[in-house]
C-alpha cells in the first residue's frame, strides 16, 4: 500500500537537496506518493534567504566566524545530553508546517536538514505532530543541531554517526550508509592519460587555496579538475591555469566520478560520499571550518579517506592513490563497506509501524 511522505530538505548548497532528491526518486519507485518541501520557505518571508546568505558569506568571506559560531553552538558536548538544544528560529516555522501536515496529510515525514529535524522534534515531542518523524543525518560529523529526542528514528551516514545520535537523543538509529543515486555505484573505470584528479569546492565553489592545489597538482603531473560550483569568478580564474581544467556547475557527477582516478575533498559532504560510491578515493585536504572540518577528519578516523595535513602529504596521497595498488584497493573497498541499507525502506517502515505514541 502506498504511503505519503513528506521530505523536508534546505536549499543551503546543493547537499540537503539532493539527498532529499534521491530518497524522493526511491519512494516513488516504490509507489509512494511523495512531497518535497525547502523548509527555509517555513519560516516568515526573507528569514530563509537571510540565513543561508549569512552563512554562504561567513563560510567564504570570514571563516574564522563560522569556526566561532560552529564551536560555541553546535560541536558535540564531552558528554551527550538528551534534551532540546534548538534554534530559536525552529519556533517560527511550526505554524505553516502545522498547516502543511493538516492540508496534504503525510503518513511519514523524513528531514534531511538539521533545522528541519529541530522543527518536526520540537513538534513531535509535544504531542503537536501525531506523524512519525524520521532525520537523515547527512553529516559525518553529527553536531547537537541535529539532535531532538521528539524525532522517532535517524537514519546516518556511518556506525559512528548512528552512536552519536543514539546517545545524544535516546531513539533507535541506523547506519544506512549515505543517500546516493544509483548512476555513482554504476561508474565504469577512468581514463587512460594524465590522471584526473577531481578538486571540489561544492555548490558554492568555497575552499581555501583551491587555485594554489589545483596549480600544484598540475605541476606534478595530474590533471586537476576543478569543480567550481556556481561560482564564475572562480572558474574563470581556474581556467587561466596552465594543466587546469576548470568546471562550471554540471549535473554529470557520475560521468565526471568516472573519469577521475583520486577526489580532493574539502567538505565531507555528497561530492565525497558520491566518490565513494563510484569507487574514487578521496583525499582530504584544507576543509572548509566547523562542520567540514570536522567532517573530513571524522572520515578519516573512520578509514574511509586519507587526510592529508599538508601540500607534500596531499601530493604524496594522491600519487599512492592514483596507482592501482593494495592502497587505492583498501580506500575503495572501505568506501563500498559503508553503503549498508536503503534508507527509504526504512522511512516507509515506519510509516507502516504509523504513531505509535497514539
Amino acid at each position: 500500500m502506498g504511503r505519503r511522505c513528506l521530505v523536508l530538505s534546505a536549499s543551503m548548497g546543493a547537499g540537503h537537496d539532493t539527498v532529499a532528491g534521491e530518497l524522493a526518486r526511491r519512494l516513488r519507485a516504490d509507489g509512494h506518493d511523495v512531497l518535497v518541501r525547502d523548509v527555509l520557505t517555513l519560516l516568515p518571508r526573507g528569514t530563509g534567504a537571510a540565513m543561508r546568505g549569512f552563512y554562504r558569506f561567513v563560510v567564504r568571506r570570514l571563516p574564522p566566524v563560522y569556526a566561532a559560531i560552529y564551536a560555541l553552538f553546535l560541536a558535540p558536548r564531552p558528554r551527550p545530553r538528551r534534551g532540546l538544544d534548538v534554534s530559536p528560529v525552529a519556533a517560527l516555522a511550526e505554524r505553516r508546517l502545522g498547516v502543511l501536515v493538516e492540508r496534504w496529510r503525510p503518513d511519514v515525514i523524513v528531514s534531511t536538514f538539521h533545522l528541519a529535524g529541530q522543527i518536526t522534534g520540537r513538534m513531535r515531542g509535544r504531542g503537536a505532530l501525531r506523524v512519525p518523524c524520521v532525520v537523515f543525518v547527512t553529516d559525518f560529523a553529527v553536531h547537537r543541531a541535529w539532535l531532538d529526542p521528539g524525532n522517532d528514528r535517524y537514519l546516518c551516514v556511518s556506525e559512528a554517526a548512528a552512536r552519536v545520535a543514539r546517545d545524544g537523543t535516546g531513539r533507535p538509529s541506523v547506519a544506512t550508509g549515505p543517500v546516493v543515486p544509483p548512476e555513482f555505484h554504476e561508474a565504469g573505470p577512468a581514463s587512460d592519460g594524465r590522471p584526473v584528479v577531481l578538486l571540489s569546492g561544492g555548490a558554492w565553489g568555497v575552499g581555501p587555496g583551491l587555485l594554489r592545489t589545483a596549480r600544484a597538482l598540475a605541476r606534478h603531473g595530474f590533471l586537476p579538475v576543478l569543480l567550481c560550483g556556481r561560482d564564475e569568478r572562480l572558474r574563470r580564474r581556474a581556467a587561466r591555469l596552465p594543466g587546469v581544467r576548470a568546471l562550471g556547475w554540471t549535473d554529470d557527477m557520475p560521468g565526471l566520478m568516472a573519469s577521475a582516478r583520486v577526489l580532493v575533498d574539502n567538505a565531507a559532504g555528497q561530492t565525497a560520499v558520491q566518490a565513494l560510491a563510484a569507487g574514487v578515493p578521496v583525499v582530504g585536504y584544507r576543509p572548509i571550518p566547523g562542520h567540514g572540518a570536522v567532517g573530513v577528519r571524522e572520515m578519516a578516523a573512520e578509514g574511509l579517506t586519507t587526510y592529508a595535513a599538508d601540500l607534500p602529504s596531499l601530493l604524496a596521497a594522491v600519487g599512492d592513490l592514483a596507482a592501482p595498488g593494495p592502497a587505492r584497493d583498501r580506500r575503495t573497498a572501505a568506501g563500498s563497506a559503508v553503503f549498508r541499507a536503503d534508507a527509504a525502506r526504512l522511512v516507509t517502515d515506519l510509516a507502516d509501524v504509523g504513531d505509535v505514541r497514539r
